[in-house]
């Protein structure tokens, strides 16, 4: 933080997953240290208007506001991931607040109903001092309520933004063009949709399990995955959701979903069933605790014989050696790391080491004009960019050539005006399929996938003995990571599968003896 507040920001939105606030003092306090300011959030769930949401009724809010005033907060923030703040429910949320608080007031919601802006007035009217909205183009279903439409609205009113809209307008035609330029990767919803009601996906997380859903084979199922969410959440208690408790209610719908398992078969099987990483560590207590507890009995299932946590965290790391880590780092990368790249390995190592692994290969493509690193070149086309300061580079595009019986082609381009041509494989013209042993269900000794993705790592080599429910390697698919144990006690005999390789549910991993 005090890195950050170095380079400029000024104000920190601090959040829990769990809204658990002993989890925040430590960044409240670390903020207030910085002589920045501490904007602490209160994620929404469920509706104070519901009565049959008890749990999350007017008073848990209210009582929450004032433990994180109490704790520090300069501000308090409403975090509405999912768009689950009904406009009568912000007006009265809002309202209580501003008399029970006396710290500003901001509130983010995302529209994925489509009636959020209808909140935001509501919001307005009892008081409310800040709001978060998006430009046009990037506006609506999963993001935030339009930014024009807003100032529109308020305009004629006591509380109108003092925002020209004229001179916002313009900015929808360079964001419009932006947004195009990323089609192919945009999956969020084209409308809004009361469906979020159903299942309180949070609008940050909608686009990427979709695109989880669609990696593990389930794209054509993703009202069912929809509605495995929405069980999986009443299953772990009603809990608060948004990243990472968000992560694992997803991880573990779209678990169940790919396995065919409904709540009642996690009950009854679950001590024979390998779990997300995500969905254990949960019930271990290490992102923290919810406010009205674990499902003891799911936790005693998911976990075994494993303790749980009931402290923070993070309370029993031991402080980093910022200078040990970055000799670590130099003698993996090979180059004197600066400051923000060793915090960067301490945050995110496994990130930051696939970053600079894909930078080391390609170089710095941050140059790239987008739609040139996006789709490509066409034949004919010519792009300029800067590698360095004062070195720039124009790249342009000659002809591609036909491909060679290895799937080759030839691409012909001038380079600063010198003609050069380079050999690539066109992969569009499809590779060999690799078909891989399946598991024998029936055989204790032969260990299968339980899922598609790619085997991330192993605990285990050949020769190692195991023990029943021993962790034996991890498989990743779009960010979820699952444990695969053993399923008897034996020595390693073989190793099916390299780490790093891609993998289909039920292909034969490791086999023992």
């Amino acid at each position: 933080m005090l890195k950050a507040a170095a380079h400029g920001i000024d104000v920190f939105r601090i959040f829990d997953s769990l809204n658990w606030p002993e989890q925040m003092q430590v960044a409240i306090d670390a903020v207030r240290e910085t002589g920045a300011l501490a904007e602490v959030s209160i994620c929404y769930t469920g509706d104070i208007l519901e009565p049959d949401r008890e749990r999350y009724a007017l008073d848990y809010y209210v009582k929450l506001a004032k433990d994180l005033v109490d704790r520090g907060a300069h501000i308090l923030a409403i975090k509405d991931m999912a768009g689950l703040l009904k406009p009568y429910s912000a007006g009265r949320l809002i309202e209580v607040l501003k008399q029970e608080v006396g710290v500003p007031i901001h509130l983010h919601s995302h529209d994925t109903a489509g009636i959020q802006a209808a909140a935001y007035l509501q919001a307005a009217e009892a008081g409310v001092d800040v709001v978060d909205c998006a430009f046009g183009p990037l506006s609506g279903a999963t993001s935030q309520p339009n930014l024009q439409s807003i100032v529109a609205m308020m305009e004629p009113s006591p509380r109108a933004t003092g925002l020209d809209l004229k001179k916002l307008l313009p900015f929808d035609e360079y964001w419009e063009a932006v947004r195009a330029q990323y089609g192919p990767f945009d999956r969020s919803p084209r409308t809004g949709s009361a469906e979020v009601y159903e299942h309180e996906i949070p609008g940050g997380q909608y686009t990427n399990l979709r695109a989880q859903a669609v990696a593990l084979g389930l794209g054509d199922r993703w009202r069912d995955a929809t509605r495995m969410y929405a069980e999986v959440n009443e299953m772990f208690g009603d809990i608060v959701k948004v990243t990472p408790s968000s992560k694992v209610v997803g991880d573990m719908a779209l678990y169940m979903l790919s396995n065919g398992l409904t709540p009642a078969d996690v009950r009854a099987r679950g001590r024979d069933l390998s779990f997300p990483e995500s969905v254990i560590g949960f019930f271990e207590g290490r992102i923290g605790q919810p406010a009205y507890g674990f499902p003891e009995e799911l936790r005693s299932i998911i976990l075994g014989d494993r303790p749980g946590l009931s402290d923070r965290p993070g309370a029993d790391l031991e402080p980093v050696d910022f200078a040990a880590t970055a000799r670590e780092l130099e003698a993996k990368i090979g180059r004197t790391p600066d400051e923000t790249e060793v915090l960067d390995y301490v945050l995110y190592p496994r990130v930051f080491m696939d970053f600079e692994a894909a930078r080391t290969a390609h170089g710095d493509v941050s140059v790239l004009p987008t739609p040139a690193f996006l789709r490509g070149m066409i034949p004919g086309e010519e792009i300029h960019f800067e590698v360095e300061p004062g070195q720039i580079l124009v790249v342009r595009l000659v002809t591609v050539g036909e491909a060679d019986a290895e799937g080759k082609r030839s691409v012909f381009f001038d380079l600063n005006g010198q003609p050069l041509h380079i050999q690539v494989v066109d992969r569009t013209l499809g590779v060999a399929i690799q078909e891989r042993a399946k598991v024998d269900p029936s055989d204790p000794r032969q260990i299968g996938a339980p899922l598609p993705g790619i085997v991330a790592s192993y605990a285990v080599r050949e020769g190692d003995t195991v023990t029943e429910g021993e962790r034996l390697c991890v498989i990743e698919a779009m960010k979820m990571e699952t444990n695969v144990t053993s399923t008897a006690a034996g020595r390693v005999a073989e190793v099916h599968v390299a780490a790093g390789e891609r993998i289909e549910a039920g292909d034969l991993l490791i086999t023992l003896e």
